[in-house]
């Protein structure tokens, strides 16, 4: 199996500590957020890879030796101000960390995600080229991949309009986007692509890829995989991954974020977190059903 630590959380950012922990002891347990009592329990020695998520790879990046699995990053590095995203940390240490990292597992396990753009009057489209061109410039050399998205409107997204102030796309507006940053990344030595979005942007220069392909999975574990299930609904193309992380446990408080939607569970969560326990919030129960996850 690949572990996806995390869509749901940014375990790097905030609970390496945790996770190392577990990958010492050698298995993790994940509660169904559907139904709580029910618990996986996954064996790091059926883990075939690990794709990390983060907008913050600092407090694993030392650590990344002791890992003795194939590792991929996906590292999300975006231009909005503190009003937008008030805890994340200093952008440009942010890629400077993202050199190291590309040193350290290389360039071909590296993707770079400017995730999601939206647009208002403070985010132009002018303010986005100018932003992607920066970053395209200070990477070049140490990331080849970037993936983009569009806002999308989840419960997060509606409750902070008055904070986003977005506005809606037009079809100038992605063709817009889709000429300049095929141009830009093109000439820093990158491709950009989308991901199981509306409007992937082929047309403009774009190229048709997954996050985590098929062929991908294949090559670094020589296995085949099912498709994964959006939380759009639906299935993409990527490899289906397991999440080993919980909703609304991220302090990065984004206003944009899909996975919180209430700060003050965040709150609570961050009070149920002990870095020894086998879970990330909590600790097992006499009442939980553990299952193992079979490969």
């Amino acid at each position: 199996m690949i572990l996806n630590v995390s869509g749901r959380t940014d375990i790097v950012a905030f609970y390496s500590k945790w996770f190392l922990q577990r990958y010492k002891e050698g298995f993790v347990d994940v509660r169904n957020p559907f139904n709580p009592k029910l618990v996986s329990r996954i064996s790091f020695k059926d883990v075939d890879a690990i794709l990390f998520c983060t907008k913050n790879p600092i407090p694993i990046l030392d650590s990344l030796k002791v890992i003795q699995k194939t590792i991929l990053f996906h590292v999300t590095i975006t231009p909005y101000k503190k009003e937008i995203e008030p805890n994340v940390l200093d952008k440009r240490k942010i890629i400077d960390a993202t050199k190291k990292l590309s040193k350290i597992i290389g360039i071909q396990n590296l993707w770079v995600r400017y995730d999601p753009i939206f647009l208002s009057d403070i985010y132009t489209i002018e303010y986005h080229k100018k932003a992607f061109k920066r970053l395209c410039e200070l990477l070049d050399g140490y990331v080849e991949k970037i993936i983009v998205s569009f806002l999308d409107e989840y419960k997060n997204v509606r409750k902070n309009q008055a904070i986003l102030r977005f506005r809606p796309f037009t079809d100038d507006d992605y063709k817009e986007i889709g000429i300049s940053f095929s141009k830009i990344a093109k000439e820093h030595h990158m491709t950009v692509q989308t991901c199981f979005e509306e409007q992937n942007l082929v047309s403009y220069g774009f190229i048709l890829e997954d996050c985590l392909s098929h062929e991908l999975a294949f090559a670094i574990t020589k296995k085949k995989y099912k498709n994964w299930t959006s939380r759009k609904g639906g299935k993409c193309h990527c490899v289906e991954t397991v999440d080993i992380g919980a909703y609304n446990s991220c302090p990065h408080f984004c206003k944009y974020c899909y996975a919180n939607y209430d700060e003050e569970k965040v709150k609570s969560s961050l009070k149920m977190h002990d870095v020894n326990s086998s879970l990330l919030l909590g600790h097992i129960e006499k009442e939980d059903i553990i299952k193992e996850r079979k490969k």
